[in-house]
């Protein structure tokens, strides 16, 4: 990635926090490297340099400052397809792929070959993915060891490292101090045995009401809940030796930091690179509020900061889409939450009035058609999960954001019982496609005064290449019901 030097320390001087995340600033003279919006005095231009990644920063010398911390940064989101390539890597590799896999397995799940992943991935960091998988489980051990009070043993495995001593030789060559310096001058960890604090940056603003607002009329009882300006919900996760560990997040607002708190059990301490991952997908916090907002003109206006809501499971997010076809959010809710109770996974200890996670596609797959039906769903939304279950096991079918989004809307388009809305309703939050868009909604027609889905997809070809944030903002918008924007001005709006 190209850095202008002028640009990137006028935005350092103005603490800009549009590009925070997008590039770290070097000091000459401290031999440290910070964040953007570092609060700082600003240093004089002539002793920065300027870096597109924190692991470019690592790899000139430069370490992490403990005030901004690096660690915490909001990733980026760009839209040119080499970049798009190199940024699935990079999130696979912050998720923890290469703990238990090399760089020819990455370089097959991205879709490339080992030789073009290494460069791109060099022309895009400044490093190659090694290099870079090396600074990430530092910055997490790092954050580990600030932010929790688990054993320094487990902080190195839990960071990818496979011995303790690899880990403190590391440390101690990169970053110049012991492990044990950030534990001793640890503001706020936890207390032994209790549960994990971390927190999730975002660029603002972030309408977080209004993501609470849809998650929240659409939360399984059981799975997840809405308390105020708190959601909380179960995760199961798949971990790098191939075991399933079950638990909960509990996600608070924090406006003041632009972050997201999230609050995890101990038993999710050796997942943190993959629950924080899913959780980034789910609030779409990689999103450029500036750029998408400008781009949709007065249709953002009511509504400044609106993210698209992701999953933090492609299955689950499917088996919604199938069963809310054609029936109220209400009864969707209510058949969902039987699905839950009666076929996942119960938590070993239920918290915060949780007690399931949803069905994975192996566990809904081996439901016979007959308990399905029992549950209350009908025989050709039963066929139409059973087809996604058995795409999924069978590895025909892949609902993530790194899965290629025509490939995946045509495969989901040959299991019968999906059409149109449903296979871009699905790649809209299982894929995080920021231009999808279920043309044949009927909000959507009658808010654009468009006759059929061909109508609307011309009228929303304005809004390309966010048409999925423009869906959002006119569902938000139409649900307001009197006390929102009428269908009429909706139309005008839009115009």
């Amino acid at each position: 990635m190209t850095l202008d030097p002028e640009v990137c320390y006028k935005a350092v001087s103005a603490r800009d926090r549009r590009f925070d995340g997008w590039f770290f600033v070097g000091v000459s003279s401290t031999g440290i490297y910070c964040r953007p919006v570092c609060n700082v005095r600003t240093p004089r231009f002539e002793n920065c340099s300027f870096y597109g990644s924190a692991a470019a920063a690592e790899k000139a010398g430069f370490r992490p400052c403990l005030k901004c911390r690096p660690e915490l940064a909001p990733g980026g989101a760009r839209f040119d397809a080499t970049r798009e390539l190199a940024d699935a890597a990079a999130a696979m590799i912050d998720e923890g792929f290469l703990n238990g896999a090399g760089l020819p397995a990455l370089a097959a799940r991205i879709g490339i070959t080992e030789r073009h992943l290494r460069r791109i991935f060099a022309d895009e960091f400044g490093v190659s993915p090694v290099e870079y998988a090396q600074t990430q489980r530092l910055l997490l051990a790092k954050r580990l060891l600030t932010d929790t009070a688990l054993p320094v043993t487990e902080v190195a495995l839990a960071s990818g490292f496979g011995s303790v001593r690899r880990f403190n030789s590391l440390f101690k060559t990169r970053y110049g101090f012991a492990p044990g310096r950030l534990r001793q001058s640890a503001r706020h960890a936890a207390l032994p045995g209790g549960d994990l604090v971390f927190q999730l940056a975002y660029r603002p603003p972030f309408a977080w009401h209004a993501l609470l607002d849809f998650l929240g009329d659409r939360a399984i009882d059981g799975v997840e809940q809405r308390e105020g300006d708190v959601y909380t919900r179960t995760l199961s996760i798949e971990r790098q030796d191939g075991q399933t560990v079950a638990g909960w997040c509990r996600i608070t607002p924090l406006p003041d930091r632009h972050a997201l708190q999230v609050t995890l059990p101990p038993a999710l301490a050796g997942s943190v690179p993959q629950v924080l991952g899913k959780l980034r997908h789910l609030f779409d916090l990689g999103a450029r509020p500036d750029v998408i907002d400008a781009h949709l003109g007065p249709l953002a206006m009511a509504t400044p900061g609106l993210r698209v809501p992701g999953t933090v499971d492609g299955f689950e997010m499917a088996v919604r889409a199938i069963v809310g076809q054609q029936i109220t959010v209400k009864g969707a809710r209510r058949l969902l939450g039987r699905l839950a109770q009666r076929f996942g996974t119960p938590l070993p200890v239920p918290a915060h009035g949780l007690t399931h996670t949803f069905p994975n596609a192996a566990q809904l797959l081996a439901v016979p058609p007959e308990s399905l039906g029992e549950a209350g769903i009908i025989r050709s939304r039963i066929a139409a999960i059973h087809g996604v279950a058995q795409a999924i096991v069978d590895g025909r079918l892949r609902l993530d954001p790194l899965a290629p989004l025509e490939a995946s809307v045509e495969a989901l388009l040959a299991i019968k019982g999906i059409g149109p809305w449903t296979a871009q309703y699905i790649a809209m939050r299982a894929l995080g496609s920021p231009n999808a868009m279920p043309v044949g909604d009927l909000v959507l027609r009658q808010a654009l005064g468009a006759a059929d889905g061909r109508a609307v997809a011309a009228r929303a070809a304005q809004w390309a290449p966010w048409r999925a944030y423009a869906a959002l903002h006119i569902w938000r918008a139409a649900s307001q019901g009197p006390a929102g924007q009428p269908v009429e001005t909706l139309q005008e709006v839009c115009a």
